[in-house]
């Protein structure tokens, strides 16, 4: 199974990562803006290297498809559940209609007037203070925004005020600890060469690169954030994908070699999911079930 265009723009308008991308993709039959550069890496390319890494390693799914499969495993038809940093649109609207309520957040009106899913609830704001009562929504759901944000411990406060308790926060974003973070890190210091740089590798117009924080992008830095916040680590995922350097068959081969040769620990995509608890009490520590992270 190929990664989709719309999980692959899920959040797409936030992520400024110039190795680890989440490029603005169109869903099928949908049409790009004027002007989008040629991607050095269309996302058809990407996928077909995807496809070879699964036969290489049987059992392998992308961060697109492990993040449906969570989010899904919580939605019901009672379930009312929050886009957070919703862009453009991204796995919520695969199954908006199909919840008691969807809505999405997102603090660039020009994302949320081009949303695909014109029919679910938008609002214009930030995580930092949701403009929604305590305890709202039983799922929030956010793609490639906590790499971005400046003051994480206060978005994760709110997301354990407006979760009711037993709920779920399912988040993707990248993992500071892969080496090809260096090149976001370059990215912040020279912030015009990455937003030259982005679109001609990626295919995403210089508008839709956004500057990163990386304030959330560790297991340890999690764990810690949730902790503060009184949320629980239910699962935090490491997912590796040789696939974002790709651009042909000799950088796709020396970038399966050195996801091999990586710690476990280093892989380029952290899928996590944490829990309100159901009891009042805040959690003294956090601890992980699921995928075993080092807490480092």
């Amino acid at each position: 199974m190929s990664e989709s265009p719309l999980l692959r723009a899920a959040g797409s308008r936030h992520n400024a990562a110039v190795a680890v991308p989440s490029p603005r993709r169109f869903a099928a039959g949908s049409s790009p803006h004027s002007g989008e550069p040629r991607a050095a890496l269309p996302l058809d390319v990407q996928n077909s290297y995807r496809a070879r890494y699964r036969a290489m390693r049987p059992g392998w799914r992308s961060s697109g498809e492990q993040l449906e499969a969570m989010v899904r495993g919580y939605v019901t038809r009672e379930t009312a559940v929050l886009d957070l940093g919703c862009g453009r649109g991204g796995v919520v609207e695969l199954f908006w209609r199909d919840v008691k309520l969807a809505a999405g957040l997102d603090p660039d009106e020009p994302s949320l007037a081009e949303r695909r899913a014109r029919g679910m609830p938008v609002v214009t704001g930030r995580g930092e203070q949701l403009p929604f009562a305590p305890e709202s929504f039983d799922l929030i759901v956010s793609v490639w925004v906590l790499e971005h944000l400046r003051t994480p411990e206060t978005v994760f406060s709110e997301v354990h005020r407006v979760l009711r308790p037993g709920g779920h926060f399912v988040f993707l974003t990248p993992n500071l600890r892969n080496p090809l973070l260096a090149f976001n890190r370059l990215g912040r210091a020279l912030p015009q060469l990455q937003r030259r740089l982005v679109p001609r590798l990626y295919g995403r117009v210089e508008a839709d690169t956004f500057p990163v924080q990386y304030r959330a992008n560790t297991a340890r830095a999690i764990r810690s954030l949730a902790g503060r916040a009184g949320l629980e680590v239910s699962e935090l995922r490491v997912i590796p994908d040789p696939t974002y350097l790709a651009f042909n068959r000799l950088m796709f081969r020396a970038s399966v070699i050195s996801e091999r040769l990586m710690p476990a620990g280093w892989g380029i995509h952290l899928l996590g999911d944490l829990e309100r608890p159901k009891s009042s009490t805040a959690p003294t520590s956090s601890s992980a079930s699921g995928t075993t992270l080092p807490r480092t």
